[in-house]
C-alpha cells in the first residue's frame, strides 16, 4: 500500500467543470478533460475507490494529448455517450474518440480510446497511472506480454492495456508507477487503446473495432427517439447522460463524482455517488413524460425494490446495488480547488418524507403507460401506508437540512397519493383520497404565510422553489390562490435574471450565498407554462438550458457572474428536468391537474 503523499506526482491540472465530458456505461463513468486527461473513475462500480483520483487531488490519471501547442473542441455522437476529443494542432487534425463499452458489465470496465489523424500527422503523449481507491494503491507487478500488452494490479484491482507496445515504465520512486508513451500517426492513421479494470481474472482480451461496433449499436437501440419537444438534440443528449448514470439493478447515481465544490470557495461539497430515491423517481417521471421508455421501467424496479425490502424505514439514498450510502468521511487528498475530499453521504442518517410521495407519482406516471405491474402495486401500498405512519414526524426535507415539518415534504405525499388514487380500487381509492386531504388541510393550518402563499414550515416563514413542486404535481390546482401567490412572490424574491435561488440563505444577496440552481429554474419554466404564460415559460427553459460547457452537462449550481458550473458534474436531477420541461412546454398546459 503506498500513501498518495509519499511521493510527487506530475499529474494533469484541474480545469473548469464546463470543459470536462462525461463517458459512462452504467456502473461506472470516467469525466475527460480538454487536454485528453481521464482524472476521474471509479471502478469496478460506482460507489468504489477512484482508480483515478487526480480530478479532487489524488495521484492516478489516464492521458492522451497532442505534442505542442493545438485548439480543443469536441462533440458527441449522435444519441450516445461517445465522445470526441478534437484538436487543431500546427500540423493538422487529430481526434481522440472516446467510450466506456456499453452497456456496462458490473464486474469488468473496458475503457476505449481510438487515436486519428484526421488530417496531417500527429504526435501525441500517452501516460497511463492507476492508482487504486483513490490513490491509496499504486500499480504492481508491471508486466509485458510477448504481444505487448501490459498488465498490473492494485490492491484488490487488476488491470490490463492493450495497444501500448511501445510505452516504457514510469518511476516516481524505486517502483514503477504507470506507463507512458510516444505516438506518432501519420495522416489517415488511427491507433485503439483499450484498458481493462477488474477486481476479478481478466481473461479474454476485448477486439477493439468489435467492441466499438457493439457499443454504438447498443447506444441507438437503447436511446429512443423522444418525440415532440422544444430542443430535440439536447433533450435527447439528456436521455443517454441519465442512461449513462443507469445500473443493470436499475438504480440511477445522483452524479458521477464527488466533493466538487457548490461554490468558488472552500464550502459545500458532497458525495453524489449514490442513488436518491428522489432523484431516481424525478427521472422516471420525466421520461414519462416523453413516452413508455426504459428508464421509467428502471426506475420503478429499483424504488419498488427498495420500499419491498425497508417499507416505512426507506431510506433517502441507496448504493446502486441497494446497499446502504456509507458514512461521510475524508481522504487525505488536497481535492477540488475550493473544495475538499469526502466520500459517503450524511444522507444516511436521515428521514425524508416527500421520498414516499415522489415514488407514488413515479407509480402514477407508469401506471398511466400501462407499466405498472402487481409487484408495483404492492410498492405503492407500501409508500402509501408509510405515508400514514409517519406523516406527523420532522424529516430533513429536499434539501437535507435540519428536521422540521416541510411543507414540501406533506405537499409532495398529498400530490403523490392524489395522483394515484385515481387508477386505485374504490377503497384504497377513498382511503388515499382522504389522507390526502387531510395532509393538504394540515399543512395549511399551520404552513400559510399571513399574504396567503405558501411558507417554508411551520417555524419558517420564508419562501422556497420546493413549493413550486406540488402544484405541479397535483396536490392542488394551478388557480388555487395559494399556488398563484406562491409563485409570485418566489418570483419577486427568489430570481434574478431567469436565474432562480432555493431559498434565501441569510441577508447576503442571492448569488453570494450559492450559485443558481438549474433545478429551480426548469420548476419555475413549468410553473408558468402551467399558470398558461408560455412566452416567460420558454424565457425561464432557454436561459437554463444555456447554463452549460461544451459537452452539454449541467452541474447543480450555476454561478451567474463567472458562467462557471458548481458542484457535481453531471447533476442527474437537472437533466431530468431539463428533457421534462422541454417535453411539456411542446404541448398545452394541464392547468387542472
Amino acid at each position: 500500500m503506498t500513501s498518495p503523499h509519499s511521493s510527487q506526482h506530475d499529474g494533469p491540472s484541474p480545469q473548469v467543470l464546463r470543459e470536462y465530458a462525461l463517458i459512462a456505461d452504467g456502473e461506472r463513468g470516467a469525466l475527460v478533460g480538454p487536454r485528453g486527461e481521464i482524472v476521474w473513475l471509479c471502478a469496478p462500480r460506482w460507489h468504489s475507490g477512484a482508480v483515478f483520483s487526480s480530478l479532487i487531488g489524488g495521484p492516478g490519471h489516464y492521458t492522451i494529448s497532442p505534442r505542442g501547442r493545438f485548439v480543443w473542441g469536441g462533440f458527441y455522437e449522435d444519441a450516445t455517450l461517445i465522445w470526441r476529443n478534437r484538436w487543431i494542432t500546427e500540423n493538422g487534425i487529430v481526434e481522440c474518440r472516446e467510450a466506456l463499452a456499453f452497456p456496462g458489465d458490473p464486474r469488468r470496465a473496458v475503457l476505449l480510446r481510438r487515436i486519428t489523424a484526421v488530417e496531417g500527422p500527429a504526435d501525441l503523449s500517452v501516460r497511463l497511472e492507476p492508482y487504486a481507491d483513490f490513490g491509496s494503491y499504486s500499480s504492481q507487478e508491471l508486466r509485458r506480454d510477448q504481444d505487448g500488452t501490459w498488465s498490473g494490479h492494485g490492491g484488490a484491482l487488476r488491470w490490463r492495456w492493450s495497444g501500448a507496445a511501445t510505452a516504457r515504465p514510469l518511476n516516481h520512486t524505486q517502483h514503477a508507477t504507470g506507463l507512458a508513451m510516444d505516438l506518432h500517426l501519420n495522416p489517415g492513421d488511427c491507433h485503439d487503446l483499450v484498458l481493462e479494470l477488474s477486481e476479478e481474472p481478466l481473461y479474454e482480451k476485448p477486439d477493439a473495432s468489435r467492441t466499438w461496433s457493439a457499443t454504438m449499436a447498443a447506444w441507438h437501440d437503447e436511446t429512443p427517439t423522444l418525440g415532440d419537444n422544444l430542443a430535440p438534440g439536447d433533450t435527447r443528449h439528456s436521455y443517454t447522460v441519465l442512461r449513462g448514470l443507469t445500473s443493470s439493478t436499475g438504480g440511477m447515481v445522483g452524479a458521477v463524482t464527488t466533493s466538487l465544490p457548490e461554490r468558488a470557495e472552500a464550502g459545500r461539497n458532497y458525495d453524489y455517488r449514490y442513488v436518491w430515491i428522489r432523484d431516481q423517481c424525478y427521472a422516471g417521471q420525466a421520461v414519462a413524460a416523453a413516452g413508455p421508455h426504459p428508464l421509467l421501467d428502471d426506475a420503478v424496479r429499483f424504488v419498488a425494490a427498495r420500499l419491498h425490502e425497508d417499507g416505512p424505514h426507506t431510506a433517502p439514498a441507496y448504493t446502486v446495488t441497494g446497499g446502504p450510502v456509507p458514512d461521510q468521511r475524508t481522504l487525505g487528498l488536497s481535492g477540488y480547488p475550493g473544495g475538499y475530499d469526502r466520500i459517503g453521504n450524511w444522507v444516511n442518517q436521515q428521514f425524508q418524507l416527500d421520498v414516499f410521495g415522489e415514488a407514488l407519482l413515479l407509480f402514477a406516471a407508469a401506471h398511466r403507460h400501462d407499466r405498472l405491474d402487481a409487484d408495483g402495486w404492492r410498492a405503492a401500498e407500501i409508500a402509501a401506508d408509510a405515508i400514514a405512519l409517519r406523516r406527523h414526524e420532522p424529516d430533513a426535507g429536499i434539501w437535507e437540512l435540519d428536521n422540521r415539518a416541510w411543507t414540501h415534504s406533506r405537499l409532495s405525499c398529498a400530490a403523490g397519493l392524489r395522483s394515484l388514487a385515481t387508477a386505485a380500487p374504490a377503497g384504497r381509492a377513498r382511503t388515499w383520497t382522504e389522507l390526502a386531504d387531510s395532509l393538504v388541510v394540515e399543512t395549511a393550518a399551520t404552513s400559510i404565510h399571513p399574504s396567503g402563499r405558501w411558507q417554508r414550515s411551520p417555524s419558517d416563514p420564508g419562501l422556497d422553489a420546493a413549493l413550486l413542486l406540488p402544484p405541479l404535481r397535483g396536490a392542488l390546482s394551478a388557480d388555487d390562490p395559494r399556488t398563484v401567490r406562491t409563485l409570485r412572490a418566489y418570483a419577486q424574491e427568489l430570481t434574478d435574471d431567469h436565474y432562480a435561488y432555493r431559498f434565501r440563505h441569510d441577508a447576503r444577496p442571492l448569488e453570494q450565498a450559492e450559485g443558481a440552481f438549474l433545478l429551480c429554474g426548469y420548476l419555475m419554466a413549468l410553473a408558468e407554462h402551467q399558470q398558461g404564460n408560455q412566452e416567460e415559460a420558454l424565457r425561464w427553459f432557454e436561459r437554463n438550458r444555456a447554463a452549460c460547457g461544451p459537452p452539454g452537462l449541467y452541474t447543480e449550481e450555476y454561478d451567474v457572474a463567472q458562467r462557471q458550473l458548481r458542484g457535481n458534474v453531471p447533476q442527474a436531477f437537472v437533466h431530468a428536468l431539463m428533457l421534462e420541461t422541454s417535453t411539456r412546454l411542446a404541448t398545452a398546459p394541464e392547468t387542472g391537474r
